[in-house]
């Protein structure tokens, strides 16, 4: 239970209210979805953001079913909407998760 708090707890730096050097809050911009799941990958893997591929397989990242569930419960945080557990099978990534994101987002919009 350890191992799973702690990475969730890193993968949750990027949805923090940005801060001026001031001290000051930033306004909210929208979440953009592919950025978004970049910086959780890269955070998980302690690598900079600029390279991840978008294209690449999260399991060629070594990545296994314990990350894609706390992804699942991060996008479920994150953006409001319900991540079924075998989202990171069936979007295999980056890209292709965004679009899963993109979709499920708008369709919560509109409901």
């Amino acid at each position: 239970a350890t191992f799973i708090h702690y990475r969730s707890t890193a993968l949750h730096r990027h949805s923090c209210t940005p801060v001026t050097p001031e001290g000051t809050t930033m306004p909210a911009r929208p979440i953009d979805e592919t950025e978004w799941l970049i910086e959780k990958l890269a955070g998980f893997l302690r690598i900079p953001p600029s390279s991840v591929d978008i294209d690449r397989p999260l399991a060629e990242y070594g990545l296994d079913s314990v990350y894609a569930l706390t992804l699942c419960g991060d996008m479920e945080d994150e953006f409001g909407i319900v991540v079924e557990p075998t989202m990171a099978w069936d979007y295999p990534s980056v890209s292709a998760m965004a679009g899963y994101l993109r979709s499920e987002i708008a369709a919560k919009a509109s409901s």
